[in-house]
């Protein structure tokens, strides 16, 4: 069994089985390690949002207790926005020079610096704290849009066969961080609001711990991309000119135009996804503080739980994606795994209760930590609050364990389709406008909630969204013809083959060898 495993982990790597004289084992080895810290900061750049999203709103009550939930949507919303902002830019600056060193250890300084700031927050005065919060949330978004570099990286640094498995790593590194962060968020609520003094005015609690693991992370990473660990390997413009016989680079680029539909609706089909999924993550703590009549502890605590749940439920997902894609078409998973799970899963949150939830009043009190009470219950100041039927707990974990199985699944198949139809060309720019589109939809989750949901309430909060779900999943459906990759055309012509099993002794469409195969051909090669 263990001389087996041993075999097939041998017979997938390139430096052996190809023979194509692209990279020694050396060279292999520094690739794979450069790609990794690739996922790491991919991971660090989501965590950074998510850690302190669940957060925000507790947080910004206790150094303003006159904000207002509005505000709060700002500041959420400012991450993404800058990130949407500064993405094809950083993009064109990784191309320009040709390396993303630079990009990457210039944005991550600012990563780091603008986490301490927002744990320092209430040395401020009071007027300043929430404008401040804005500011330190924006430049964190201007930071973390080296993930268009990391993605481009990432497209040039791995052969087509090593594409799909490559991109679903990294976006499970970029989903555990969106759902991880609210988990390390309520592993130190245990600190409490009122945590441990470390001298100035700052104290390590409940609110500013996650964003102090921030500062540390980012400090690691950028330890990584120095030049003594970090080393560039770009190995996909060689395979593409090894594989058309092409003398440069350009060559390549003009045998493999990109179906610009197919980018552009992908690009859209993924602001859809992560939109749906951001305003799932932004709206959940003050969603089930108003449903369930939660404290800001209670809240934060069970969010944390929740978010738990998903990451190891995201990744069991992630685990079954390749299995799923050599049996069935990548977009028909992408459709039926993905979209329509995620239409499932909003349509779940229109509210099953059949009484309002419980108003907020003086007589709705509960009792917090240092003997201090705080007041529970659905504002009444959301007029909706004491006419809409409220949720239920069992419809919230429904809804959202079938979204952690959809959204990894979606995010990862549009990122592999859009990677593969760009082909071999530089991708910076490219992957500059597919990262805008994600922090467009993350900019827009948070006001959504503060407009539509503050006024109108849960039940047109959710029929909006499913209602955006259910239009994407249709243009997809009528349009998945077009989603083919360029090296697949001519297999699938627009129609795709039947979703049966495909022979296990052939090379699967993405190029990817079946290893016991592999395996074979080295011991016949052993023999001649």
């Amino acid at each position: 069994m263990t001389m087996g495993c041993l075999n097939k982990k041998k017979a997938r790597r390139p430096a052996v089985v190809d023979g194509d004289g692209l990279e020694t084992e050396k060279e292999y080895a520094e690739r794979w390690l450069s790609i990794r810290i690739i996922y790491f900061t991919m991971f660090l750049m989501s965590l950074g949002f998510s850690i302190v999203i669940t957060g925000v709103w507790p947080y910004m009550q206790k150094l303003d207790p006159d904000a207002s939930k509005e505000f709060m949507g700002y500041v959420v919303g400012a991450n993404p926005f800058a990130q949407m902002l500064f993405s094809p830019l950083v993009g064109w600056w990784a191309n320009r020079a040709g390396s993303i060193r630079q990009p990457l250890l210039f944005t991550l300084v600012m990563f780091t610096g603008a986490s301490a700031a927002y744990s320092a927050l209430e040395v401020l005065p009071v007027h300043a704290r929430k404008h401040c919060m804005l500011a330190s949330r924006f430049l964190v978004g201007v930071s973390s849009a080296n993930i268009a570099a990391c993605r481009s990286y990432l497209s040039a640094a791995t052969r087509i066969k090593e594409r799909t498995g490559a991109v679903s790593m990294v976006s499970l590194a970029q989903v555990l961080g969106f759902i991880v962060g609210p988990g390390l968020q309520a592993a130190v609520t245990m600190l409490g609001a009122k945590g441990v003094p470390l001298g100035g005015g700052m104290h390590l609690d409940m609110f500013t711990a996650a964003s102090w693991i921030n500062v540390l992370l980012g400090v690691l990473n950028f330890a990584l991309f120095l030049p003594v660990v970090f080393k560039e390997k770009r190995i996909a413009a060689r395979e593409a000119m090894l594989r058309q016989g092409a003398t440069t680079e350009e060559a390549t680029w003009k045998q493999s135009r990109p179906d610009y539909f197919s980018v552009w609706t992908l690009i859209v089909a993924f602001f859809v996804l992560v939109f749906n999924f951001v305003l799932l993550e932004t709206l959940g703590t003050p969603l089930t503080m108003d449903m369930f009549a939660w404290s800001k502890e209670q809240a934060l605590y069970y969010m944390g739980i929740l978010m738990a749940v998903g990451a190891v439920i995201a990744c069991a997902t992630f685990v079954a994606i390749g299995p799923l894609c050599k049996r069935f078409e990548e977009r028909r998973v992408l459709i039926w795994g993905g979209f329509f799970l995620m239409v499932l899963g909003r349509a779940l949150y229109l509210p099953w209760g059949s009484e309002p939830p419980l108003l907020a009043s003086d007589n709705t009190t509960v009792a917090v930590a240092d003997g201090e009470t705080e007041v529970v219950g659905c504002p009444p100041s959301q007029e909706w609050c004491a006419t809409t039927p409220g949720m239920t707990v069992s419809q919230m974990v429904l809804g959202f364990v079938v979204t952690a199985i959809g959204y990894p699944t979606g995010v990862t198949l549009i990122q592999t389709l859009y990677s593969k139809i760009l082909g071999p060309r530089p991708q910076g720019v490219w992957m500059g406008l597919m990262t805008g589109s994600g922090c467009l939809s993350r900019f827009m989750g948070p006001v959504f909630v503060a407009y539509v949901y503050t006024r109108l309430g849960t039940i047109w909060t959710f029929s909006i969204t499913t209602a955006i779900m259910v239009l994407s999943m249709a243009w997809l459906l009528f349009f998945q013809g077009r989603l083919v990759v360029p090296e697949e055309q001519q297999h699938f012509n627009g129609k795709g083959p039947p979703d049966q099993e495909r022979p296990q002794d052939e090379e699967d469409d993405d190029g990817v060898l079946d290893p016991e195969a592999v395996r074979l051909q080295e011991v016949k090669a052993d023999k001649g």
